[in-house]
């Protein structure tokens, strides 16, 4: 059974932690767009920070990798159940850059 966007939308904010909200949309394709925004930080202007990116990678994985490290950089304190995953997100990073 698939689950639905609001169900992945529940999980992936829980993953996030207290100091995020998640939101999925769709792209035209009718493809998730994870994005998860910062409660507390700013990026531009009275804009919150958030994993969204122009293009195609904003998927799960590369939403939720960009929250970890957000998360490790800006509040080095916080708890939150994603940062079990800080191992793999480091990897996936590091393979990317090797691919560039």
């Amino acid at each position: 059974m698939v689950a639905s966007r609001s169900a992945r939308e529940r999980k992936a904010a829980v993953e996030a932690g207290p100091l995020a909200t998640v939101k999925i949309d769709l792209d035209g394709e009718k493809q998730f767009l994870y994005k998860i925004s910062c409660t507390t930080c700013a990026a531009k202007g009275k804009a919150k920070w958030s994993t969204h990116r122009p293009g195609g990678d904003n998927g799960y994985m590369a939403a939720m990798d960009r929250w970890i490290f957000h998360l490790l950089e800006k509040h080095p304190g916080a708890e939150a159940p994603c940062l079990a995953y800080v191992e793999a997100a480091q990897q996936r990073l590091h393979e990317r850059r090797e691919q560039a």
